[in-house]
């Protein structure tokens, strides 16, 4: 066959292999959020499974890591997600029941600390008014409030969404962990890459999964068990609960375990404990600006050998570009990312500078 008729017909080939990678890429999007969690718990979990399948079948040690899976994952955080939707619905009627404006007007002028202030500005010709502030912090509350209710109710409405969602990705965890070695060397074989560039790239894939379900998973550990002991020291409630509701909402930058102790803060105001409300937010404050800016970043870049700084940058930056998702895109792409720069650097950088020509 000719040489042109032969490039003709690769060229036509490759434009159909192309536009078919196109078409299932379209086909799988709806769910690339499940495959990549998916890919994540079974790099994580493989280690156990590899190890069941010492004494058993690996449709079966697969069975039991799903099933481990559901025990660790999708038991715990369903009672947290009902819990959590029961309890702010509760504080939804808790603020309604009381008239906040009120409340709040009576606690400032009951503080010595506003007198003063009020005395205070009063000598610069300003004024603060008492009405001024409790109609705002009325309309904040009312909003958080709302804010909550309308969060717990969404929660509850979407369970049987979360339900199937989780059992598909159980599904896709009971295949992907039996045939991952066929899956990696089919991916191996279709890409042109040489074959020490390749395990890098998968090796850095590996190492990063492991430090976002490492890193996150300690630091929520670490302030649910924090979170815990501070309600059981203030009597608030179940402090098992709690403190588990905080290490699963800990997974969320930002906000984090700001969703249980900022509204706590708020209830212990109305209350008029004003002390524990102020503890709390300075314990809030404290705990999640050591956790999620300081120790979080620093355990998954060590983890995964990034630098602390990058990492964080990827974990904020991905949840403003993916939303929640974006805790695990944001590492994983600056993973990547800095792959494949270290392999051009090392393989490919002399040829793009002239140093070195592109061998025959």
């Amino acid at each position: 066959m000719p040489e042109k008729t032969t490039q003709l017909i690769l060229k036509f080939f490759l434009l159909l292999f192309f536009i078919s990678i196109l078409m299932v890429g379209r086909l799988l999007w709806p769910f690339v959020s499940i495959l990549i969690i998916s890919l994540i718990l079974v790099t994580f979990f493989r280690p156990v499974y590899k190890f069941m399948t010492r004494y058993m079948s690996a449709q079966f040690a697969s069975l039991l890591t799903c099933l481990l899976i559901i025990l660790l994952v999708f038991v715990p955080l369903t009672y947290f997600v009902i819990e959590l939707s029961k309890e702010g619905i509760a504080y939804f009627n808790f603020i309604k029941g009381i008239n906040f404006a009120v409340k709040t007007r009576e606690l400032i002028q009951n503080s010595e600390l506003f007198g003063k202030l009020q005395s205070f500005l009063d000598g610069y010709g300003l004024a603060l008014r008492t009405e001024d502030i409790s109609n705002n912090l009325a309309d904040f509350v009312s909003t958080v409030g709302m804010f909550f209710y309308t969060k717990a109710s969404d929660w509850a409405a979407n369970i049987i969404n979360f339900m199937i969602s989780f059992a598909l990705m159980i599904l896709t965890i009971f295949f992907l962990i039996t045939d991952y070695e066929r899956l990696v060397d089919f991916i191996l074989r279709l890409s042109p890459l040489p074959e020490d560039q390749e395990n890098q790239l998968i090796k850095k894939f590996q190492e990063i999964a492991q430090a976002i379900l490492l890193g996150n998973g300690i630091c929520g550990i670490i302030q649910g068990i924090l979170g815990g002991l501070l309600f059981a020291y203030f009597q608030l409630g179940s402090p098992i609960l709690w403190g588990g509701i905080m290490a699963v909402m800990a997974f969320l930058p930002i906000v984090g375990i700001g969703t249980i102790l900022l509204p706590t803060a708020l209830v212990l105001l109305l209350k008029g404990s004003i002390g524990k409300a102020v503890f709390t937010t300075v314990f809030y404050l404290i705990l999640s600006l050591s956790v999620e800016y300081l120790l979080k970043p620093k355990l998954v870049g060590h983890q995964a050998k990034m630098h602390t700084l990058l990492v964080f940058l990827s974990i904020i930056g991905g949840l403003s570009v993916y939303g929640v998702m974006g805790i695990v895109y944001g590492p994983l792409i600056i993973t990547a990312f800095l792959t494949l720069a270290d392999i051009y650097l090392k393989n490919y950088a002399k040829y793009i500078n002239g140093t070195q020509t592109l061998p025959q």
